[in-house]
């Protein structure tokens, strides 16, 4: 397991390397994107220009701006070449409402999926399959921002049920917090739920043939204990992989459209808000932000599916 672990860590450190490395190349490929014109202005003449590239070093080599542009970040010394903030402030400052909005749907879609899917195997081919298939497919075909808006709609403005948006902090508010994100979790969950418990119900119904469940049966274990031992066990490996690699990207700002929605102002609304006015240092740090979170949960679900599976240690 040793052994597992360190080709993990390893493998994880190349990988964030190699991503730094083609968003850097690709986000200064990007036309008009020379950060000394961005900072000086469009009325900028040339040699303004040219006196702001020697000062902050964008004539020096590609690679002399990428080390820079990365000590930058891990330093906490980027800033915006448009707005002036410093980028792992603003990057902190939504950090929460993102974390907060990821691992408390993340939650929710898991043990949902889980219970829904085992449910639909379970009664594969009857009423309850046909229910939980049909809504399952419903929940995959909506849009977040359509269910977001409609929740809005109905519980906020009709029956003032629920807030209209914003995002109040744990540690000002415990009880608004979880009344703020009850709906955001809510919207951001029901596509995952969807198709995880879709998922999940065809590797049960794989998993059932197998010949260690039949030497379970044939062994006298109750159907509760095959299908918590053996069958679900073994069936939860894909779920918990993809269950990772969603959950990093949500962190990373991959809940824009929920976010949005709700005005929650967190990294994915930063994210957007960058894309918008060109402001390349800032994407550059959400997307390290996003890669790390996917590698390092990439590596942890692989550390718990090889606890699960020895013999996928033999592979790794």
């Amino acid at each position: 397991m040793a052994r597992f672990l360190v080709r993990r860590l390893l493998a994880m450190i190349a990988v964030l390397f190699v991503i730094s490395v083609v968003t850097f190349l690709l986000i200064t490929a990007i036309p008009n994107s020379s950060p000394a014109q961005l900072i000086a202005g469009r009325l900028a003449t040339p040699q303004e220009i040219h006196l702001i590239d020697v000062k902050y070093g964008f004539d020096k080599p590609i690679y002399v701006q990428y080390v820079k542009t990365m000590e930058n970040i891990f330093s906490g010394q980027a800033y915006s070449y448009q707005s002036g903030f410093n980028v792992d402030d603003e990057i902190k400052a939504g950090l929460p409402a993102t974390l907060s909005l990821a691992l408390g749907a993340g939650l929710i879609w898991l043990l949902t999926s889980i219970a829904v899917g085992t449910l639909a195997a379970i009664r594969a081919g009857r009423y309850t399959d046909r229910v939980l298939t049909v809504l399952a497919m419903t929940g995959v075909s909506m849009p977040p921002f359509f269910l977001g808006a409609l929740l809005i709609y109905f519980l906020a403005y009709k029956s003032n049920i629920i807030p209209i948006g914003g995002y109040v902090p744990w540690t000002q508010n415990p009880v608004q917090w979880l009344v703020h994100l009850l709906a955001p979790w809510f919207t951001l969950s029901v596509l995952f739920i969807g198709f995880y418990s879709r998922v999940l119900r065809s590797t049960i119904l794989d998993t059932i043939n197998e010949d260690y469940v039949r030497t379970a049966r044939a062994k006298g274990l109750s159907e509760r204990q095959v299908l918590f031992r053996h069958i679900l066990r073994n069936s939860l490996i894909p779920i918990f992989s993809l269950w990772g690699l969603d959950l990093a990207q949500v962190i990373g700002g991959g809940a824009i459209l929920t976010e949005t929605v709700f005005n929650l102002h967190g990294v994915g609304e930063l994210a957007r808000d960058s894309i918008g006015r060109d402001d390349l240092v800032t994407l550059m740090a959400i997307v390290i932000l996003t890669a790390g979170a996917v590698v390092v949960l990439a590596t942890v679900v692989d550390i718990f599916t090889a606890y699960l599976d020895p013999r996928i240690r033999l592979f790794a």
